[in-house]
């Protein structure tokens, strides 16, 4: 009988034992990438009355550059970054990055500050995956997990300094400041990841495909401006629709070239595992909930509760709670990871059905213990469902699943926002629509959890080689034919 298709990463040598530097390191740079998804949103208001006088069309489109780009091409650079090396990745990732803020710092008009977002974003495309797969090379077995755990406490942390940063930003600085800072902080972790970082071996196995890579990144990013620009522009408007028929002729043709091709970018059949499966949909269902707070809850906490825009971004910190401090729950659970997932998403969902009933009686501090359930959901699914997509895919495409495993995240947090302000867009206001809004995110949350529980399973089945190359292998489950 041929070798089973996967093989479990070998461990790596004692000179290439993660350590804490380097995680620090790498943990810090996903932490920085992240933030500025959220941090622009507590600019709106600045932006709006600047020099730059933008008009609502280009105002969208400063904030949602980053987004559809950074997710447009994270299965790509997670895919270069396997192949041509990881550490190289990174660094380019951070070079982009930096350029793309000092472009925005320097912006003189809505075109050039919009440019500057999505050269930002391109450079955390490829910062994103290269970390994770550094991680996942560098661990051994028994300390993988506490890695992407620390990993992906990072990731949610990123959007809480976002708002954090950005409050305090919108509240005491120009805009131009929270760009400008970038620049030196990029730098200083570039130095961090040369100095701390070793080179990890590249895989001679993945492919780029430009024809895939292609199409996949132009689905994709039609995909995403439909999710994000829908409530602006209507559902039902020509150009909606014609953004969400492009995307599905795009990744079809993606799918069909794929399924043909002998080394595709991405091949769809890795969707047949069942982990695999509950996994992304898990990771895309609890950034839906999380995103979808994080869209309300500035406007909750100014609009309602009348909060400055600084005391507004330190008055989500109780997010952070769990999620620094349940992921080590996680981890001694990680045994059990249908449980952990099913409870951790659905501790998201009943604590989003508590943050509906806030209003503007509502004491700060009850607004508070729900965001702890939440975060405590936060803290407690993501390690499991992150190790999930991961450990579904062979061992040198780490990177790319790094890439979809992130796709989810900023698909999910993109629905999220989109549902919500959609519902948002229904009321009359803020304090009519909120309730509601939470409330059928909640549910949505919830349903999607269930179906996730029972998909997901916890021992992956026997699988036998049904066609093996050079470049390709692939398996399925025994029995099956």
């Amino acid at each position: 009988m041929p070798s089973p298709a996967q093989t479990p990463i070998p461990e790596p040598a004692p000179d290439r034992i993660l350590k804490r530097s380097t995680l620090l390191t790498l943990c810090a740079c996903v932490l920085v990438a992240q933030s500025m998804v959220a941090a622009i949103n507590l600019l709106i208001p600045q932006l709006s009355s600047s020099s730059l006088h933008p008009s609502h069309t280009e105002l969208l489109w400063m904030v949602d550059a980053y987004v559809i780009v950074f997710a447009g091409l994270l299965i790509p650079a997670g895919a270069l970054g396997d192949r041509h090396g990881r550490k190289g990745a990174l660094l380019a990732g951070l070079a982009l990055f930096a350029a793309g803020a000092a472009t925005s710092a320097l912006a003189q008009n809505p075109a050039t500050l919009t440019a500057g977002r999505g050269l930002s974003g391109a450079g955390a495309a490829l910062i994103t995956p290269a970390t994770m797969s550094i991680l996942v090379h560098l661990s051994t077995p028994e300390h993988r997990s506490r890695a992407l755990a620390s990993w992906t406490l990072a990731l949610g942390l990123g959007g809480l300094a976002g708002n954090l940063g950005g409050g305090l930003v919108g509240q005491f600085l120009s805009w131009r400041a929270l760009f400008g800072a970038m620049v030196p902080l990029a730098a200083l972790l570039a130095l961090a990841v040369t100095l701390t970082t070793p080179r990890t071996a590249r895989s001679a196995r993945s492919n780029l495909d430009p024809i895939g890579t292609t199409l996949l990144t132009t689905g994709l990013v039609a995909l995403l401006f439909g999710i994000i620009e829908g409530p602006a522009y209507g559902w039902t408007s020509p150009r909606i629709v014609t953004a969400f028929a492009a995307a599905a002729v795009l990744v079809a043709a993606f799918t069909r070239h794929a399924l043909r091709s002998p080394a595709p970018l991405l091949d769809p059949r890795v969707f047949a595992s069942p982990t695999l499966r509950a996994a992304t949909l898990g990771t895309a269902t609890g950034f839906f909930g999380l995103f979808s707070l994080f869209y309300v809850n500035s406007q909750y906490l100014q609009g309602i509760k009348g909060y400055g825009a600084a005391v507004t971004g330190v008055a989500i910190v109780p997010l952070t709670i769990g999620m620094a401090l349940v992921p080590k729950l996680a981890v001694r659970w990680s045994h059990r990871p249908r449980a952990v997932i099913g409870t951790g998403l659905a501790l998201i969902g009943l604590g989003l059905l508590g943050a509906s009933t806030a209003d503007a009686g509502t004491p700060y501090w009850t607004y508070a213990c729900w965001l702890l359930v939440i975060s405590a959901g936060t803290g407690l699914s993501m390690p499991a469902l992150t190790v999930g997509v991961v450990s579904s895919l062979p061992p040198h495409q780490t990177g790319l699943g790094s890439g979809l495993g992130t796709s989810a995240r900023e698909l999910g947090a993109a629905l999220g926002v989109a549902v919500t302000g959609t519902i948002l867009a229904a009321h009359p206001d803020l304090g009519h629509g909120m309730g509601p809004a939470l409330r059928t995110v909640a549910l949505i949350v919830l349903a999607a959890t269930a179906v996730v529980v029972v998909g997901h399973r916890t021992r992956p089945p026997v699988t036998r080689t049904i066609a093996s190359e050079e470049e390709r292998v692939l398996s399925r489950p025994a029995g099956q034919s």
